[in-house]
């Protein structure tokens, strides 16, 4: 318990034996309140091992047949990707206030005790670690610069999505695998993420429902020797693009369909001038296929304006059901 809450720290783990021992010993050392819950998603290694050896010479262990751990310890996710990871940690852990800290050990542990002061003082129910580089990088093996361009790029592109002016942005990293979260953000979280694009997921929530939320500089370490990147420069690159695809698809959807409207109905109408033409001159219609076509996306086009109407009204009847649901949950503050 940390000052009348209960703390959960999930870590997720894919192949990270090297690293995940400093995690948990970082853990153990600057917030030993919290209640540690190790997520290992099919790792290849010793990853399990690892955490179940830390675990066994635990004081705060206690074993449940359910779940096998209740007050800390190692779960397997069998589903792949760090989305499926995070579903499980909210689903099945119990808490106050939740954290989540990725099992790579780049992140400042020791920044965790002024997180959850911050929230709890605040009545916050987001505070994210925004990654700073304290070590000389000269390479760029620390934070690559593909992956601080797609940062910077999905960053943008949500704050459009919602109408953050950059000089009013609360997120400026909206990759970082270091959050803390109040209860009822946590509960009011319908997460449909299976993997990476789960960070993109969180911040949208927030930005959804308007929540409180603060983002502060924290350290970034390069990784313990031994101890791999999973990350793909051109893989997620891709990934990024189609989770903005998708954000603007679910998120705005008249503005989404909209364009789509408009591209397909000038794309009808510059098929349909020379036809036109044609016809008004000799009274025929040369090109039947073309005429059909140019019909069928005129038609797609009304069809998708209407969509993205009914879609407006959808998306805003969820938001505002969510809304109800986090407002269901009380305050995040010190208790007596």
């Amino acid at each position: 318990m940390y000052k009348g809450n209960k703390v959960a720290i999930g870590v997720p783990c894919y192949n990270e034996a090297v690293a995940l021992p400093k995690v948990l010993e970082d853990i153990t050392k600057y917030f030993p309140e919290g209640e540690v819950y190790v997520f290992d998603n099919n790792s290849t290694d010793d990853t399990f091992q690892v955490a179940e050896n830390y675990f066994s010479s635990s004081k705060q262990i206690l074993r449940t047949e359910e779940y096998g751990l209740l007050m800390g310890g190692v779960f397997k996710v069998k589903a792949k990707g760090k989305g499926n990871v995070v579903t499980q940690f909210f689903s099945i852990i119990e808490a106050d206030i939740y954290v989540i800290v990725d099992g790579d050990a780049t992140y400042d542990i020791a920044s965790l005790r002024s997180m959850i002061d911050i929230l709890l003082q605040k009545r916050l129910d987001m505070v994210v670690g925004r990654r700073v580089e304290i070590d000389s990088d000269p390479g760029n093996k620390v934070y690559r610069k593909g992956h601080r361009f797609g940062n910077k790029v999905i960053t943008s592109a949500i704050a459009y999505v919602f109408d953050q002016k950059s000089s009013k942005r609360i997120f400026r990293d909206m990759l970082s695998g270091f959050r803390v979260f109040s209860r009822r953000y946590v509960k009011s979280f319908p997460s449909l993420s299976q993997g990476f694009e789960i960070e993109t997921q969180l911040n949208v929530h927030a930005l959804q429902l308007k929540m409180r939320c603060e983002e502060i500089p924290t350290p970034y370490y390069k990784r313990p020797d031994g101890s791999e990147s999973k990350l793909s420069t051109y893989k997620d690159g891709v990934r990024i693009a189609w989770t903005i695809f998708k954000i603007y698809a679910t998120e705005k959807p008249l503005f989404f369909y909209s364009v789509l409207a408009i591209f397909f109905g000038f794309l009808s109408i510059i098929l349909a001038v020379p036809i036109l033409v044609t016809y008004l001159n000799t009274g025929m219609v040369p090109r039947l296929p073309t005429a059909v076509l140019s019909t069928g996306l005129m038609i797609f086009a009304f069809l998708s304006f209407v969509a993205g109407i009914i879609l407006q009204t959808v998306t805003k009847g969820r938001i505002e059901f969510k809304r109800l649901l986090y407002l269901s949950y009380p305050v995040p503050h010190e208790k007596k």
